[in-house]
């Protein structure tokens, strides 16, 4: 199915352009700051962030070939493969980060797409999670005709998919599945009646204009994600990109702003990576309209900044989490 079946524009706005977007990135630093916290007080509490668990129910040993991931079987990285947990120790993962604070739980297993079998018992996790009263949010890479209307009945809230890149960067990234095979996921779980919550991953060796596409990629969808996670990429010894250059700090906050602009009403998560910024940067991306976080001290094989140090952060800049 064409690619751009899955990303038409909303009736009611015109189609964004790259050379729009690349505008936005071009504009003086403090103008373009200006202009997103303009927009992200238009449609949020400026001092609010939420915050998100993420826990690896199935780790390692995914046959996808996905140059920044640690979990691919075709990579020689620390990680070891492990079989889905049981559900006693999700159930407890759960219980622990809403205590400490979470508001939604996002599960993630290292996947190609999940089997039936396998997906029967993620369902029973979802149940279980939602009888907390946290928010549920699945990663099980991609999906398989009617695997997403049965994890809608399960009463998950959120499917996260993330594009990575651009389009036309996507090949240089992954090479066993196509970005069209991405924005069929998207599809089917938005069909479903499920939230989408679907990023990319900055500090790949993409240009700015590939950072723009991907963001003007998900502005130009009929309903783009409720969230959007922006990642730094972290660099595990053993990936093909471990010794990519590293992003200039300001222009990872550019490309928070511009996504705040490009897409007002969506949550703009600060995730992967942020336990190797600075307060101060953290502070510039919360400013630029970042209004989300992972909270706890692991992602899903990676480090995250410690939550104490996360509490300390939100004291010091009168913040408030959700």
């Amino acid at each position: 199915m064409p690619e751009h079946q899955f990303a038409c524009p909303s009736p009611s706005a015109p189609a964004r352009t790259a050379e729009q977007a690349l505008a936005l990135f071009e504009q003086p630093f403090m103008d373009l700051l200006w202009q997103a916290q303009a927009v992200h007080r238009l449609q949020f509490e400026p001092n609010q962030i939420q915050r998100s668990a993420l826990f690896s129910i199935k780790t390692g040993g995914c046959s996808e070939d996905c140059k920044y991931c640690s979990q691919s079987a075709r990579h020689d990285t620390p990680v070891e493969r492990e079989p889905l947990k049981p559900l006693a120790e999700v159930l407890a993962a759960a219980q622990d980060a809403k205590a400490k604070g979470a508001s939604r739980f996002c599960m993630g297993a290292a996947w190609r797409h999940p089997k039936d079998k396998d997906l029967e018992q993620v369902i029973e996790m979802v149940r279980a999670v939602k009888a907390l009263g946290l928010e549920t949010c699945l990663t099980l890479g991609m999906l398989q005709p009617g695997q997403a209307e049965r994890l809608k009945l399960a009463g998950l809230d959120f499917y996260n998919h993330n594009l990575d890149t651009a389009a036309d960067y996507y090949p240089q990234i992954v090479s066993t599945h196509a970005y069209g095979d991405r924005l069929q996921t998207i599809d089917q779980v938005r069909h479903a009646g499920i939230k989408i919550c679907s990023g990319g991953i900055v500090g790949m060796g993409e240009t700015r204009r590939h950072r723009a596409g991907l963001l003007v990629q998900f502005a130009n969808m009929a309903r783009p994600p409720e969230s959007v996670p922006i990642n730094h990429l972290v660099k595990v010894p053993g990936l093909p990109l471990a010794d990519a250059e590293k992003l200039d700090s300001f222009e990872f906050v550019r490309t928070i702003a511009v996504a705040r602009i490009l897409l007002p009403k969506s949550r703009i998560r600060l995730s992967a990576g942020r336990h190797e910024m600075s307060a101060e940067l953290q502070a510039l991306c919360f400013f630029a309209g970042a209004n989300s976080i992972f909270y706890g001290s692991d992602l899903l094989t990676t480090e995250n900044a410690a939550p104490d140090l996360d509490n300390q952060l939100f004291a010091r800049l009168g913040l408030t989490p959700v």
